[in-house]
């Protein structure tokens, strides 16, 4: 006699099944934002009641940190160990996602959305982003550093300037392109951006300003 009992979700289905509620959340955070974005609306989605939700993730702010974390995993999914290089092949890596950003205007939305929602008071992810600004403008750092041993720079000036700046430019070009895709090229804008300042740092230049 069958069992009328169902069958136990296997892993790869339960991990299928989780990706598909984070790529749902990050449709909703990315157009709502994080306190707008409802439950229930990305339940929705993916067919399921808000109920099935929690009992993937516990609770919305645990199902944010991890749309966030599955967001900076799609950028080094394909590079080797899953990190991010060193030395110029940083910087060539920025400019590749910035060329790969352009074609995913969903994923680039949610992170504007939450990265600036982020600074306001008791903010879930706030923590997240201060930890990340921190680590990513230190790999910045480090590979201009790495680059100025190897270009023979002994006097590299203003690393931690660069490496703020180059984040900086990077996400402020995307909230332009954002809000008009015809007015900014993302992606030969973003590499404009990053070379120069680089250029600027290996060898620095008088300016006009």
């Amino acid at each position: 006699m069958a069992s009328s009992r169902p069958e136990r979700r296997s892993r790869p289905e339960t991990r299928a099944r989780r990706e598909e509620i984070l790529r749902a959340a990050m449709v909703t955070f990315g157009a709502k934002g994080y306190n707008k974005g409802p439950l229930t609306e990305i339940a929705e989605q993916v067919g399921m009641t808000h109920a099935g939700i929690l009992h993937h993730f516990g609770s919305k702010n645990a199902l944010l940190l991890e749309v966030l974390q599955y967001r900076d995993e799609t950028d080094v999914e394909e590079l080797p160990e899953h990190h991010i290089p060193d030395g110029a092949d940083l910087f060539r890596h920025l400019v590749r996602t910035a060329f790969l950003n352009a074609h995913r205007a969903g994923i680039v939305q949610t992170y504007a959305v939450l990265s600036a929602e982020s600074v306001t008071d008791d903010h879930p992810a706030r923590h997240f982003f201060e930890r990340r600004y921190t680590t990513l403008r230190e790999e910045v750092a480090h590979a201009f550093h790495v680059m100025c041993v190897e270009e023979g720079v002994t006097e590299p000036a203003t690393i931690d300037m660069a490496a703020a700046s180059i984040l900086a430019v990077m996400d402020g070009l995307q909230v332009q392109w954002l809000l008009d895709p015809t007015a900014v090229e993302l992606a030969g804008a973003s590499a404009f951006a990053i070379e120069a300042i680089v250029a600027q740092v290996l060898a620095p230049r008088q300016t006009p300003l």
